[in-house]
């Protein structure tokens, strides 16, 4: 069956920079859409940015544009969240995501499969 499996989250100060990494595993994922999902406490899950496996197009959203950067590794099946200039707001749950397809979409509630999570806390 499809895994995600994120990594790279933790405490950093405002300013700093962290990296995430998903690896995919269980099928071939060249025609979906692998994406980034924030979830604050006590806020809905938001898209923060997406990629296609092939062709490689790029998503970024509100304020990850300009900080953030969204990659795939295609022989090592894993997608890279690297977030640059961190700030307080930043703080939450990060979500690896799948949707089947290449169409973006910006609902949690359209992908099909999610990792568990990685914690990312930006001290002011």
């Amino acid at each position: 069956q499809v895994q995600l499996v994120e990594s790279g989250g933790g405490l950093v100060q405002a300013g700093g920079s962290l990296r995430l990494s998903c690896v995919a595993s269980g099928r071939t994922f060249s025609g979906d859409l692998m994406a980034w999902f924030r979830q604050a406490p006590g806020k809905e899950r938001e898209i923060v940015a997406a990629i296609n496996w092939s062709p490689e197009i790029t998503y970024l959203f509100d304020s990850a544009e300009g900080r953030f950067t969204i990659s795939r590794d295609e022989v090592n099946s894993t997608v890279y969240l690297q977030m640059n200039s961190l700030k307080p707001e930043d703080t939450g749950v990060y979500y690896c995501a799948c949707k089947s397809g290449r169409d973006i979409s910006l609902l949690a509630r359209a992908y099909d499969y999610w990792g568990q999570g990685t914690q990312v806390t930006v001290s002011s």
